[in-house]
């Protein structure tokens, strides 16, 4: 990507961030976010107990990931924007574990703050790496440091403002524009579709955040929705880091739009013939 076409990017993503600033009203933090269906104490000194221990697997995750990111060239990565914006994400998910736990030993906006920060530097830091990973190296380690800042000051807007909106976008655009891209724009690397069982783990953990009581009623109140988003949320860096472990470049790099193109082509043409094949055997007279 040219110097002209970023600045006319970066200057485009502005406008828009402003423009819904003004049309759209205010998201203040609703308190009901804090009453969890599952209040039991079940470790003695550790109120809402599965929805602290649950983040234990981002720490152990994130820590694997990390040292992965160094040990003898693991993850092959062979660009110094991949290393720094794999390392990031890999502490932020790392780092959920800490400000998660934290929040959920007393939920309110002021823990929240240290819940939601780890969260967003690794949202931020997975947009950064899909720029250098499939528009351009440069430009994307150069929005890793912008994209983690933004981030942050969502989260410092929220808290000081009590609007949610710059967090909203955060957390969500990436939900949309990055599975896009990753079934449009042709990747580097093989084993793409890993970022796709990425996408559907965080949509699960979305859902059970969402019917957090529902669930914890329909379980029997044996688990509850939140404890389960924590659990598939934690599926994300699981697949992101098998997908780093198993893929190598990709000498064709066909987008997984392509792929699916060429597999409904390679059905339908298999089905071709195998109807052809019974025609032509109907036709056969039978002898008696």
């Amino acid at each position: 990507m040219d110097g002209t076409k970023k600045w006319y990017a970066w200057g485009a993503a502005i406008v828009i961030f402003v423009v819904l600033m003004i049309v759209t009203p205010a998201i203040p933090q609703s308190q009901e976010y804090h009453d969890f269906a599952d209040q039991r104490e079940l470790i003695p000194g550790i109120p809402y107990t599965l929805n602290v221990i649950s983040n234990i697997p981002f720490l152990f995750v994130g820590v694997i990931g990390l040292i992965l990111c160094f040990y003898n060239d693991y993850f092959k990565l062979r660009l110094e924007g991949e290393v720094l914006g794999w390392s990031v994400f890999f502490l932020g998910v790392a780092a959920v574990a800490f400000g998660s736990s934290y929040y959920h030993l007393k939920p309110n906006d002021a823990r929240l703050v240290w819940d939601r920060l780890p969260m967003t530097v690794a949202f931020t830091s997975i947009m950064a790496i899909f720029i250098i990973e499939r528009v351009d190296e440069k430009t994307g380690k150069a929005s890793i440091a912008p994209l983690v800042i933004g981030g942050i000051l969502s989260i410092l807007y929220w808290r000081f403002f009590d609007d949610l909106r710059p967090y909203g976008l955060v957390q969500f655009l990436p939900c949309i524009i990055l599975p896009l891209i990753a079934i449009v724009i042709p990747p580097m690397y093989t084993h793409s579709s890993y970022w796709l069982w990425a996408a559907v783990f965080y949509a699960l953990a979305k859902v059970g955040e969402a019917a957090d009581k529902p669930i914890y009623y329909l379980t029997l109140h044996i688990v509850s929705g939140h404890t389960l988003k924590h659990l598939f949320a934690a599926m994300v860096p699981v697949f992101l880091t098998l997908m780093l472990a198993k893929r190598d470049i990709d000498p064709e790099r066909k987008s997984l739009f392509h792929q699916w193109q060429i597999q409904w082509v390679r059905v339908r043409s298999s089905r071709y013939k195998a109807e052809s094949k019974e025609h032509e055997y109907s036709a056969v007279p039978s002898t008696e």
